[in-house]
């Protein structure tokens, strides 16, 4: 008996899965990431500047899974790790790739890896489980930031001055964009579903 295909993620729904189109996706969306990085507010008392990247971290991980995702934004690392002019202030090299920022570049690369896991088993098809996914994906990016900054910047020295620079200030628009990832994502898939259904 033969079985119907079923997406795990949003983007597996929507295109043929080949090698070529898991390779342009991950690319896709590390060139997404440096967009992101250049959508940007410096805020007083922080190396860490707020900018779009962990949206589309997020979103990495939710439309292509968690191999692909967490590929897609370790390619985004290297690509700045390089030299390629991807991080915030359209900035490069491997003094940027491995700063005061390093903690949250990688957490980047555990956070698409843990919301693709998510995604892959239908966390992000509906709102009331596609926040929590996100929302466990920005922690993992703390977890990893946070840790970074006070070990590297010599003036962040206690695990409270860490959190006033590498986390407090971002709250709120964290929560902005994981509600709006968490909103984007079910809608994606209600869309797929119409199509398919028209198609």
């Amino acid at each position: 008996m033969q079985t119907t295909y079923q997406p795990r993620t949003i983007a597996s729904a929507l295109l043929p899965r080949t090698a070529a189109t898991t390779l342009a996706l991950i690319v896709g969306f590390a060139l997404l990431t440096a967009l992101a990085a250049q959508i940007r507010f410096q805020l007083p008392g922080t190396p860490v500047p707020i900018t779009g990247q962990t949206f589309a971290v997020l979103l990495s991980g939710a439309a292509l899974g968690s191999r692909a995702g967490a590929a897609s934004q370790l390619v985004y690392w290297l690509m700045g790790a390089v030299g390629l002019p991807v991080f915030a202030q359209a900035s490069g090299g491997w003094e940027a790739a491995t700063g005061a920022t390093f903690g949250y570049l990688f957490g980047f690369v555990m956070a698409a890896w843990l919301v693709g896991a998510l995604a892959e088993h239908g966390k992000d098809r509906t709102v009331r489980s596609a926040i929590p996914a996100f929302f466990a994906g920005n922690t993992v990016i703390y977890l990893f930031g946070v840790p970074w900054l006070m070990y590297s910047v010599a003036s962040i020295n206690t695990i409270g001055a860490a959190l006033a620079a590498g986390l407090v200030p971002f709250v709120v628009w964290d929560i902005i964009k994981i509600i709006g990832a968490g909103v984007a994502l079910p809608a994606a898939w209600k869309l797929t579903g119409r199509l398919a259904n028209e198609s």
